[in-house]
């Protein structure tokens, strides 16, 4: 048998993403699951796309106790913003933890304050494993904060042309489409497919997405790989609902006089080798159907010469590059697994 892993809050669609991946996967045995608002229930009922696995058929969710999301070799934890971090408090020190939320993703209690009503409560190590060094990093680490998902495309996006000096850190502005997926599973009456068929609708705008304050981290780590003292990022970050399922289309721009190639040959060094992060040929732009079920991330450069800025798009799935699966890209590490193991660069469309 392999590592066994237990999942708090695997009644949401992150978490049934998780339990779709786990399910594959060759080295992860699925232990506890916990769902409070659904305890009791039958897995497959809340994902009846996981009817017939042997592991599932028959399991119902636990109550969210520290006692039973113990018993694993490392807990994935896919509870709402704020929550984390009471769970985490009650958990054995020596258990291997990896947060989905955003608890533990900010280094300033400044900036948590400004962007979440509940307590700060300390940083983890950041697990984007593209990053540099960052591999390392989650290795050696008990308790890892997964990246968000807009988070994820931004930061693939723009963080190798701030390393590179091709783009400034002032004036980025980001205007990303989101799947309703990326809401959750709570019901609202915006979330309604009546509501979100054939429409598009801009939805914390003017700064105040929680988001905001992850990429500016990221994106000045970046900077600061080349300038020891660099200015701050400053970020615009408009995210918008799409009327699609999964998926997320970030288009990214920064004032830049690199040409085009410049920027296409600083993505494609960065994310040489890459199994998941793949630069488009160049007549190429990203699609979200091409990401979907998959933990790739596809990336396009051009650049604006009458803005004088640079343009990057990046298309994941919010579900699994974008949440699941870049958690369980995280639980190979940690654990010494192969990176890929149970995850595909392939989508489904």
């Amino acid at each position: 048998m392999g590592a066994r892993v237990a999942v708090a809050g695997a009644s949401g669609y992150a978490g049934g993403e998780l339990l779709r991946l786990l399910a594959g996967h060759p080295d992860l045995e699925i232990g506890p699951l916990s769902a409070n608002s659904n305890a009791g229930a039958p897995v497959t009922a809340t994902h009846p796309q996981l009817t017939g696995h042997p592991g599932l058929d028959g399991a119902v969710f636990a109550a969210t106790e520290p006692d039973v999301l113990a018993d694993a070799d490392l807990l994935f934890v896919a509870l709402p913003h704020g929550e984390s971090a009471q769970l985490a408090a009650r958990l054995p020190a020596q258990l291997r933890v990896i947060d989905l939320g955003a608890d533990f993703r900010l280094a300033d209690p400044g900036a948590w304050a400004a962007y979440y009503p509940t307590p700060y409560a300390g940083q983890w190590t950041y697990g984007l494993p593209e990053l540099p060094g960052a591999r390392d990093a989650i290795r050696a680490s008990t308790t890892v904060a997964a990246p968000g998902c807009y988070a994820t495309a931004s930061i693939l996006a723009l963080a190798p042309l701030l390393a590179a000096g091709l783009a400034e850190p002032a004036d980025i502005v980001i205007v990303a489409a989101s799947g309703t997926s990326g809401a959750g599973r709570s019901l609202r009456p915006d979330l309604l497919a009546t509501e979100v068929m054939g429409s598009m609708s801009a939805y914390q705008v003017g700064g105040t997405h929680r988001h905001t304050p992850e990429i500016e981290q990221n994106l000045f780590h970046a900077e600061r790989a080349r300038v020891p003292d660099p200015a701050p990022v400053t970020l615009s970050f408009t995210p918008t609902l799409a009327p699609m399922a999964r998926g997320i289309l970030a288009t990214c721009t920064a004032r830049s006089a690199a040409s085009a190639a410049d920027l296409r040959a600083a993505l494609a060094t960065a994310y040489d080798g890459e199994p998941f992060v793949h630069v488009l040929p160049e007549d190429r732009w990203p699609v979200t159907g091409a990401t979907v079920g998959s933990n790739a991330a596809h990336l396009q450069a051009a650049a604006d010469p009458h803005a004088g800025r640079a343009v990057v798009v990046c298309a994941l799935d919010n579900l699994v590059k974008g949440a699941a699966g870049q958690a369980i890209q995280i639980a190979n590490l940690m654990l010494g697994l192969p990176e890929k193991a149970g995850l595909t660069a392939h989508g489904v469309s």
